[in-house]
């Protein structure tokens, strides 16, 4: 008897270790799918962040999408690390602004490309040469147009439109999933369109004004109504000259506008001896390429930029953001993707 019980013990951990071998081995295998699968996902690579979240929002987990210029850094001047030359030579599409934003960048695409990968230029395929916008820091002169397209939501839909059809010819099985995605996007765009409408016509008329560090918004400022009365940072990026100075002040003093708007990715203190010396309120937090919050926050979108900016700019002007209220900022995609956001 006690030879059988002991017999029977040997079989039962001979069972034991021949399932947990069995599901070891399936697990090696999953994970061995996983990484497959991670692997033969289409590579896209990505500058800016906006435009990074916008082909999140198209592409969602059906590629793997890695943006490369870190948020709250001056796209204008960024110089890309080596390892931005890494990403390239991996990537089957590399999708930048274009417009002469990120040179440094997309010369470094070019030399390090795969000579069958594809570089996407969204803005020069979304305007043409007579649609180019110059002004206070962009001069005509320096033959460099603004390039800051995605402040108007209809032309950020004109982005997603090109990421979509781009990322249907390198990749036509998911054609389905990458049409769904651009359909609810859109229907998100044109009803953020609305409300952002709304919500500048809340504004008095005399106050429809924008003075802002950087010139980033003269597509948004043209798409509802709104007047650029200004920019305090010149063409090199320097601080602006005593005459430029004095120049805004009485634009200001003229104009007899609430507020001015500064940017958390180009802090500047004169801003705040302009808006003093105006007698206006200066208020530092607009934002034209850097998300608010963290990759996975359910505002850290194009979307979410964009009501942000909203919120912001608005109650400063004398207007109410009522109409933004219950809207979804969130990406399109059912589940946070792989995205990778530089920092």
């Amino acid at each position: 008897m006690t030879r059988l019980i002991l017999q029977t013990k040997h079989i039962l951990i001979l069972i034991s270790l021949l399932t947990l071998a069995c599901s070891n081995t399936h697990e090696i295998t999953t994970r061995d799918n996983t990484q497959h699968n991670e692997s033969a996902l289409l590579k896209v690579v990505s500058t800016i962040s906006p435009i990074t979240s916008i082909v999140e929002n198209i592409g969602g987990l059906k590629i793997h999408l890695e943006g490369i210029i870190p948020e709250g850094v001056d796209s204008h001047t960024y110089e890309p690390a080596p390892s931005v030359a890494t990403a390239m030579s991996k990537a089957d599409l590399i999708i930048v602004n274009g417009l002469f934003l990120e040179e440094p960048t997309i010369k470094m695409a070019q030399a390090t490309k795969r000579t069958n990968s594809v570089i996407l230029t969204l803005a020069n395929e979304t305007i043409t040469e007579d649609e180019w916008v110059f002004d206070f820091s962009f001069p005509k002169s320096d033959g460099h147009p603004n390039p800051h397209l995605w402040t108007d939501p209809i032309l950020a839909l004109k982005y997603a439109n090109l990421i979509r059809d781009h990322l249907i010819t390198l990749d036509n099985s998911n054609a389905y999933y990458y049409n769904k995605n651009y359909a609810e996007f859109e229907s998100r765009i044109k009803d953020l369109d609305k409300r952002i409408e709304l919500a500048i016509q809340s504004i008095p008329p005399k106050n429809r004004k924008l003075l802002t560090y950087h010139d980033s918004f003269p597509f948004f400022a043209s798409r509802y109504g709104m007047e650029i009365i200004g920019a305090i940072q010149p063409s090199n990026f320097t601080e602006p000259s005593a005459r430029d100075v004095a120049t805004i002040i009485d634009q200001i003093k003229e104009t007899k506008v609430p507020a001015i708007f500064g940017s958390e990715v180009y802090p500047s203190k004169i801003m705040k001896q302009i808006a003093k010396e105006g007698n206006t309120e200066f208020i530092d937090e607009l934002r034209d390429d850097d998300l608010p919050g963290s990759h996975g926050d359910f505002n850290h979108s194009y979307l979410g930029l964009m009501m942000f900016n909203i919120e912001i700019m608005v109650p400063a002007l004398g207007g109410v953001t009522d109409a933004m209220s219950g809207f979804d900022p969130s990406p399109v995609i059912e589940k946070i993707s792989t995205a990778i956001y530089p920092e």
